[in-house]
């Protein structure tokens, strides 16, 4: 049984305690004195970054699937052909060194976009400041996985303008994440705490099944344990799957399915898990179920976001690993020219 001793032993920087203090940091940052952009006439809107600045894009994707504009997500070297001066092109690095983001950044000024750049400074900060680009600082909290929270709703507030993303939908996101800390933080390690009883239940490689609205969550999942607990996942659109993926269970496998729901999804959604989950039990394939809260789209996803990375600290310290070092990710950037 996991306890406080086993996180001070293998967790050195003590992230657990920086998840335990998401509420506040999505709360203080949502608060700040950040000043809203005043852009017009904005018809697509560009989200890049990379690793967890990319999450970032992924959420605003989620956010804005109902709205009246267009949203891309970059992650990588390129923009969009249809970029011209009615898009918005967001650029996101927590450290400000990201070398697909700065490239990026670069391709929008010369092709005339409109910009808005985040980042706890470093070239990216240089780069705006020198070619009179917006801006905005955000501090970077440990690393850019745990600063989510806090690029999430300085985002959210800066950009609310071209979003529509109402305040009393953020603030219903920040009172879920307050009342989900109570159960899965490091102080209720109990057999009750929802992310400890899943980081138990996972012994070899997840498949994390999601729908499309969810696939944000999904996707930060798999990067988390990737990062914290250093394992391998794997994720799938359990619409799409159904017609290639499913397939795969036909022979024994160690894979351990995960089914991550939204409450209320879409009708032909819920059919879909339905017959997925009958499918598994008469297989006598063991399948794990998460269901998100009952409220707007950010709070569903963030508190989704919230359970599932806790999970993977939790997944590392049972694994006797230390979530804070990155050193492949560091190999690479080593070594790009």
């Amino acid at each position: 049984m996991l306890d406080l001793s086993n996180l001070e032993k293998y967790d050195s920087e003590k992230m657990y305690e920086i998840y335990h203090n998401w509420p506040e940091m999505a709360e203080s940052s949502y608060n700040s004195e950040i000043i809203p952009i005043d852009h017009k006439n904005i018809d697509h809107i560009v989200f890049s970054g990379m690793g967890g600045s990319g999450a970032l894009g992924d959420i605003f994707q989620a956010i804005l699937s109902k709205k009246n504009i267009h949203v891309s997500v970059v992650k990588g070297y390129h923009l969009p052909k249809t970029v011209d001066n009615n898009t918005l092109v967001v650029t996101t690095s927590v450290s400000g060194n990201t070398d697909e983001t700065l490239k990026v950044l670069d391709l929008a000024k010369k092709q005339g976009s409109k910009i808005i750049s985040f980042a706890s400074g470093g070239k990216m900060e240089k780069y705006c400041v020198k070619n009179n680009i917006e801006f905005q600082k955000i501090k970077q909290i440990h690393s850019p996985r745990t600063s989510f929270v806090t690029f999430l709703y300085s985002m959210l507030k800066s950009l609310e303008s071209v979003t529509n993303v109402k305040n009393n939908e953020i603030l219903e996101s920040i009172s879920f994440l307050k009342k989900q800390r109570t159960n899965i933080s490091f102080k209720n390690l109990s057999e009750e705490n929802q992310s400890l009883k899943l980081a138990n239940w996972i012994k070899s490689i997840p498949l994390i099944y999601y729908p499309w609205g969810l696939q944000s969550a999904a996707i930060r999942f798999k990067n988390s344990l990737q990062e914290n607990s250093k394992s391998h996942a794997i994720t799938e659109d359990i619409i799409e799957s159904s017609h290639n993926g499913i397939v795969a269970w036909s022979n024994p496998s160690n894979i351990q399915p995960i089914l991550l729901r939204g409450k209320n999804d879409f009708e032909k959604t819920i059919e879909r898990w339905e017959i997925l989950k009958e499918f598994f039990k008469q297989n006598g394939i063991d399948f794990y179920e998460i269901i998100s809260v009952e409220g707007n789209i950010i709070s569903k996803l963030i508190n989704l976001i919230y359970l599932l990375d806790y999970t993977t600290i939790y997944k590392s310290i049972l694994s006797q690993v230390d979530p804070s070092p990155v050193k492949p990710i560091e190999y690479i950037k080593e070594h790009l020219k």
